[in-house]
């Protein structure tokens, strides 16, 4: 399958300095460079017409013009990264049916194969406000781990629902109230990237927020909740480690550096 888009599309990343886990976060150093600045050079590496750091800090800013990588300045006030991108697709002036790929500011590892295909598929399905991805989990740690985002599809890799919980649940294949192996086919940890149009974007932040998505703490939930459809494709490589705390720095320092 190609992992060219068949239309150009723009990176945006969303950068904001406050962070309870790991302060200063995007302008954390990785060998030399500020992560946001890594995870923008990734993107570069992609079939992305423009990548652009959408940031709420002067400091990451200058991060990113000190490297050559285009930024802009947008308010301190966003509730959550898809206000900040609705705010830059203004500021950008991209118009509602231009195609934008939201890559995470701590994603510092990233495949670039990963944003094409994620930017191909909204493109093949004009059905679908959203396109994001997905990959098999291979242990049931994993897959009990309320921190890893579960996703069930339908016959047509539309998200019929993303939970915290494992999901799908197996009910014969458990002992009491637990699990005791995965079902099978294997279930899908979602992955944080996600396609959009420039014209959703700037609806998304003016849908009431849903019961749902406050409950599980998932902000795509309010696009399924408001009837709007997001198709999934499944990659069989996991992308390598975020970065949330130190700890995960460190990780990624070390692996970066080998």
């Amino acid at each position: 399958m190609s992992t060219t888009p068949s239309s150009g599309f723009t990176v945006l990343i969303p950068a904001r300095m406050a962070s309870s886990r790991l302060p200063n976060k995007p302008i954390a150093d990785i060998a030399g460079t500020p992560m946001v600045v890594r995870v923008a050079q990734r993107a570069l590496l992609s079939q992305a017409s423009r990548v652009v750091v959408a940031a709420d800090d002067e400091r990451i800013v200058q991060a990113c013009r000190a490297h050559g990588i285009e930024s802009l300045l947008t308010r301190q006030d966003h509730v959550s990264g898809s206000d900040r991108l609705a705010e830059a697709c203004q500021l950008l002036a991209l118009p509602n049916d231009a195609l934008v790929v939201n890559v995470q500011g701590d994603e510092p590892v990233i495949p670039p194969a990963l944003i094409n295909e994620v930017a191909r598929l909204l493109t093949e399905r004009p059905d679908a406000s959203m396109s994001t991805a997905a990959h098999a989990i291979s242990s049931l740690e994993e897959f009990t781990n309320p921190h890893v985002v579960k996703v069930v599809m339908d016959a047509r890799q539309m998200a019929l629902y993303f939970s915290r919980a494992p999901i799908p649940w197996w009910r014969d294949g458990q002992s009491g109230p637990s699990l005791t192996a995965l079902p099978s086919p294997a279930p899908l940890r979602h992955i944080g990237i996600y396609g959009y149009r420039a014209g959703f974007l700037a609806l998304f932040p003016q849908l009431p927020p849903a019961r749902v998505e406050t409950l599980e703490s998932l902000e795509q939930l309010r696009a399924l909740w408001h009837g709007h459809r997001i198709a999934v494709h499944v990659t069989d490589e996991a992308p390598g480690p975020g970065v949330d705390t130190p700890e995960d720095l460190e990780r990624v320092r070390q692996l970066l550096t080998r």
